[in-house]
């Protein structure tokens, strides 16, 4: 990309145009519902400016202004939304099981519009399901669509799905998903969404180093600093179910041996319970996790996965030293099954100068909806720039 220095003026008034529109389109986006006036103070701007920025942004329906609710005596405002006819996101979530397709506006809530669980996991076969789904949903809002955004249950490196225990696939391209040349397909791990969508909406938003881990198939997460996901040299980091915390006796499908995936989820206690590998690791794991109270059989297997789980968690708190760890998918629901193990696991495993203030670990807010907010987020990301705002500046005044 050229530097501000190597554009042209024109290219260069055209950025100073919209970059008081996007820092008020961003407060609308962090608060859906903030009132103009406290949108105009904490970005310093005069009364006279920030009338003048948000009736551009309301004439090319980029947001939609409403009187505030009234609270005595002052001077009425107006609160920011997403404009009804403005730019949207389409957000997909391919899981083990099922899909869904959502829709988010500008302030980057998904409303979900379809839904649909994978008769057969042949990638083919999904990503056909999928595509035609997102294909309606194009063909609905036409230009108003800016970017499709699809997390998936897989590794991810350079855009490409590389493989995925989960869903049993090796390579696979995902570009039957791309519904016009003109809408970019961005693509990434549904744990490292998640864990975007925790840092950036849900309960770890005001920190600032934020390590997300979740259980599903495996483990997954991410680390997120400064509201961004690192994903290392290739896009492929965050792959934490991979570290070598488990048995190294136990072969993962990776091809890696004593992977911490094969310690914590459905797979582990149905191993300690002498049972067969499960076909639906998560669904299993969720029944033994509601027999723990009356089987002590399943609340020792329980135990020994929430061990696991513990000490791997106290291993990224040592290297990675998040503000904050969030626990999505089932890991909260194994943490409580089993709390004394996973905290004597977790403190046993933290370095001695961290024990007395460790960072808290707490339960995600946005559930198993993390990947869909996460994928709106990055679509979002992708389209708020100046070149996003020119460009649908120019769909809605060709002229």
């Amino acid at each position: 990309m050229a530097s501000p220095r190597d554009r042209s003026p024109s290219a260069r008034a055209r950025d100073a145009r919209w970059r008081g529109a996007l820092a008020v389109l961003e407060e609308m986006r962090r608060e859906p519902g903030v009132t103009r006036a406290a949108v105009a103070r904490r970005l310093g701007l005069s009364t006279g400016s920030a009338t003048e920025i948000t009736a551009r942004l309301r004439d090319l329906a980029l947001l939609a202004e409403t009187p505030a609710a009234t609270a005595g005596r002052g001077r009425p405002t107006t609160v920011l939304t997403p404009h009804p006819d403005g730019p949207v996101v389409i957000a997909v979530d391919v899981r083990q099981g099922d899909w869904r397709c959502a829709v988010a506006a500008l302030d980057g809530r998904p409303g979900i519009a379809e839904t649909g669980t994978h008769r057969s996991r042949d990638p083919e076969h999904v990503i056909d399901t999928v595509a035609q789904a997102v294909r309606r949903l194009h063909h609905r809002y036409g230009q108003r669509v800016r970017a499709v955004s699809v997390a998936i249950a897989a590794t991810v490196q350079r855009g490409r799905v590389v493989q995925s225990a989960a869903l049993g696939w090796g390579p696979v391209d995902l570009a039957a998903l791309a519904v016009d040349p003109r809408v970019p397909l961005l693509l990434g791990n549904d744990a490292t969404f998640a864990g975007l969508a925790e840092a950036r909406q849900g309960v770890a938003a005001q920190a600032g180093t934020v390590l997300h881990v979740t259980v599903e198939v495996g483990v997954g997460g991410t680390l997120v600093v400064d509201g961004r996901p690192v994903d290392g040299a290739t896009g492929a980091g965050g792959e934490f179910g991979h570290l070598p915390f488990g048995d190294p006796g136990l072969r993962c499908p990776c091809g890696a041996r004593g992977c911490w995936d094969l310690v914590v989820d459905g797979r582990a206690i149905a191993r300690d319970l002498g049972e067969p590998p499960p076909r639906d690791s998560r669904a299993y794991a969720e029944h033994a996790l509601a027999r723990t109270p009356a089987d002590p059989a399943v609340r020792t297997a329980v135990g020994r996965a929430a061990t696991g789980l513990g000490r791997g968690i106290a291993g990224l708190i040592n290297a990675l030293d998040p503000a904050v760890v969030t626990l999505g998918g089932l890991a909260e629901p194994l943490r409580a099954a089993a709390e004394p193990e996973f905290d004597a696991a977790l403190t046993d495993g933290l370095m001695r100068f961290r024990r007395p203030d460790p960072p808290p670990v707490v339960a995600a807010a946005l559930g198993r909806d993390g990947a869909l907010h996460g994928a709106a987020v990055t679509a979002l990301d992708h389209f708020l720039t100046e070149d996003g705002l020119a460009a649908w500046a120019a769909v809605r005044s060709p002229a």
